[in-house]
């Protein structure tokens, strides 16, 4: 059967526990554990599997034509909630499955179906995890399309892009350098903003590899972010901190150094644990698979993003302590230096009233 998959993946801002958040949801939505179906169980490695829950059915009309579909949400310990607008379709021509691709360009009008879904599910967390928010105005958005088998004439290039147009050769090949197949039966085309599978069985751990993957990649995307604004805050908090007198800017720098040392532990634990999100041990068409998609969204760039401004926490870390131990040398020495002078001006004032 043919199929839409459309994605958004949002950010929590936090770890979350997702024992409590089962136990929060049982009683309103059907809830269980999403896991890999068709491998075995060491075959891919994810140390604590997400949270599936299974919420509204959802109409949209395009054309005169109402297409029902069905929207399912995972939320990931590391602080990610994906969201997931399913269209199945009755007809199992891949034409078919492009002509109705071209009604939903960048997702349109689906923002106020993942809005009100997002909007409810804060409500329900927030309840029960303090500071818990969705910022729905930043995120990553994803389609996957699935069909049994291509037909002659179909253009995968027309597809994955949602346009009718008569793509150069150079851009085609730009655009399908990401072809992977299994068999004679099966086919996966890897794009930035789009994928395309071709299994005459239902692809389920194919489609969650390649949501994992926009997961991750979203995920140091965020932290990348967050990084930004709280370095920016730091170097005004050092600018405000050098306008003081010594005693405070001595006192704001330990501050400051106390803050970014527990900023610095916090981040780097959370980025180690996205970046170890998933670890393909034994399956070697789904390891490249995998790292496929990583390679597409350009993991290795946001890394090392990611890892550059961690460096400049550190290394401002260790600048304001070397600071700080310079200026309490000084002190120290400020201190011998009149503790020396009090004690020779008594012996001279004993001296003189000898």
């Amino acid at each position: 059967m043919n199929s839409i998959r459309f994605y958004r993946i949002y950010d929590i801002g936090m770890e979350i526990d997702l024992n409590l958040l089962e136990t929060v949801f049982a009683n309103k939505y059907v809830t269980s554990r999403a896991r890999f179906r068709r491998i075995r169980p060491k075959s891919i490695i994810m140390d604590t599997p997400p949270l599936l829950l299974n919420l509204e059915q959802i109409s949209v009309v395009k054309e005169g034509i109402t297409y029902d579909m069905s929207m399912v949400a995972k939320i990931l310990d590391v602080g990610a909630v994906s969201l997931c607008i399913i269209l199945e379709l009755n007809r199992k021509d891949p034409g078919y499955l492009s002509d109705t691709a071209m009604l939903f360009p960048d997702q349109e009008d689906l923002s106020v179906y993942f809005n009100n879904s997002l909007g409810r599910l804060n409500e329900i967390i927030s309840g029960n995890i303090p500071d818990f928010n969705v910022e729905e105005d930043f995120y990553e958005d994803y389609t996957i399309y699935t069909t049994e088998k291509l037909e002659d004439g179909f253009d995968p290039v027309q597809l994955l892009l949602c346009e009718k147009t008569d793509f150069s050769d150079q851009f085609r090949e730009d655009t399908l350098r990401n072809v992977l197949s299994y068999s004679q039966d099966d086919l996966v085309i890897i794009s930035w903003d789009g994928a395309l599978i071709v299994s005459p069985e239902t692809p389920d751990d194919i489609l969650d590899l390649i949501e994992y993957a926009n997961v991750q990649v979203f995920e140091l995307r965020y932290y990348d972010r967050e990084l930004i604004n709280r370095i920016e805050k730091m170097y005004d908090d050092i600018g405000h901190a050098d306008r003081m007198s010594w005693f405070g800017r001595m006192y704001r720098y330990h501050g400051i150094m106390v803050t970014t040392m527990e900023m610095y532990a916090d981040l780097y634990e959370i980025i180690e644990k996205v970046n170890n999100l998933i670890k393909v041990t034994e399956d070697v068409y789904y390891a490249k698979v995998y790292e496929t998609a990583l390679r597409e969204f350009r993991i290795s760039q946001w890394s090392g993003s990611v890892t550059r401004k961690i460096d400049v926490l550190r290394e401002n870390y260790s600048m304001l302590s070397d600071e700080v131990r310079i200026q309490h040398s000084y002190f120290l020495e400020w201190i011998i230096i009149l503790l020396i002078a009090f004690e020779f001006g008594f012996a001279l004032w004993q001296y003189m009233i000898k």
